[in-house]
C-alpha cells in the first residue's frame, strides 16, 4: 500500500512538473516512480491511508494562514528590534514541552518555530524542545510553551496524529 501511493503520489507530480502530455515523457515518469516507490516506499508513511482523510486537509487548510499570520507578526517583531536604536532583546535558550507523539508532526512543530523569525529550533527529546527565542519573555517551561507552540500545536495534531 505504501509503494502503490508513493508511486501514485511521484508519479502525478511528475505528471505536473512536465506539463507535455507525451508518452514518452509518462512512460519516462513512470519508470523513475516505480524505481522511488521500490526504494523509498517502505520509510515513506506509516499509514498512508490517513494521507486523504478530509478531516487532515481542513486541518491543513486552517494551519497555513494562521502559521502566515504569525511569520508577518514575527518578522514585524524582527523588524523593529533591528531599526530600534536600543536593539531590546533579551536571547535565550527556553525549553518547551509538546504534547505531540509523533515524531513527523514534533519535526514540523520544530520547522515551524524555526520558520517563524525570533526563534529558532535547537534540539528535539523526549517531548521537549529546546528554542533559542531572540526575547525570552519566560524561562517557565509551561508559559514558554504556551507562547510559542501552543498556536500551532493544536492543528499538527489533527494533521499529523
Amino acid at each position: 500500500m505504501r509503494k502503490l501511493l508513493l508511486f501514485i503520489i511521484s508519479f502525478a507530480i511528475w505528471a505536473m512538473f512536465t506539463w507535455v502530455p507525451d508518452n514518452q515523457e509518462m512512460l519516462v515518469g513512470a519508470v523513475v516512480s516505480a524505481g522511488v516507490a521500490l526504494v523509498f516506499g517502505n520509510i515513506f508513511s506509516i499509514h498512508p491511508e490517513k494521507i486523504f482523510h478530509p478531516r487532515r486537509w481542513i486541518a491543513f487548510i486552517k494551519y497555513v494562514p494562521l502559521f502566515l499570520y504569525y511569520v508577518i507578526l514575527a518578522n514585524l517583531d524582527v523588524a523593529y528590534r533591528v531599526i530600534h536604536p536600543r536593539l531590546p532583546i533579551n536571547p535565550g535558550i527556553v525549553k518547551i514541552k509538546t504534547s505531540l507523539k509523533s515524531e513527523i508532526a514534533q519535526a514540523m512543530l520544530a520547522n515551524s518555530i524555526t520558520l517563524t523569525p525570533g526563534t529558532l529550533s535547537v534540539d528535539i527529546k523526549d517531548g521537549d524542545m529546546y528554542i533559542h527565542w531572540i526575547d525570552v519573555k519566560s524561562q517557565d517551561v509551561e508559559e514558554a510553551s504556551r507562547i510559542i507552540a501552543h498556536k500551532f500545536e493544536g492543528y499538527l495534531k489533527e494533521i499529523f496524529e
